[in-house]
């Protein structure tokens, strides 16, 4: 599954609309990240069609981050030593799918039970066990 099919995924299971979608891109001071709506629809299409562009890691990630602000507001501002030692990093860390269902977990606000209860009705059966090694 593509960046590309993760967020059109989000877009349509939140029913979002594309005003909605792209300003969820910006609400994170962090990982803000400019996106029109143009340019967020690019980013829908599929990858044989014209107009689609690829959505790359920081794109995903700003969404992401952006619900996480529009469902549960803000975060308080992390300790001066920690936002100095991510903040050095020169190249980008890539997104991984746990990041991923970290940050929908996040948003969502989900609980162990409530996690393991979406994952089998979506047909991923997983024990308590395995749902902690996915979160660490």
């Amino acid at each position: 599954m593509t960046n590309n099919d993760i967020l059109r995924r989000l877009r349509y299971a939140f029913d979002f609309s594309n005003q909605q979608a792209t300003e969820l891109f910006g609400l994170d001071p962090s990982t803000k990240v400019a996106m029109s709506v143009e340019a967020f629809k690019a980013r829908l299409e599929k990858e044989e069609d014209p107009g689609f562009a690829p959505c790359s890691d920081a794109e995903l990630s700003a969404f992401l981050d952006g619900l996480i602000v529009a469902r549960r507001g803000l975060r308080k501002p992390q300790v001066a030593a920690v936002e100095t030692a991510t903040s050095q990093s020169a190249e980008p860390r890539r997104l991984s799918r746990n990041d991923i269902l970290k940050k929908l977990r996040i948003a969502m606000n989900f609980r162990e039970q409530e996690m393991l209860t979406t994952l089998e009705s979506g047909g991923s059966k997983l024990s308590k066990a395995e749902l902690g090694a996915l979160f660490r």
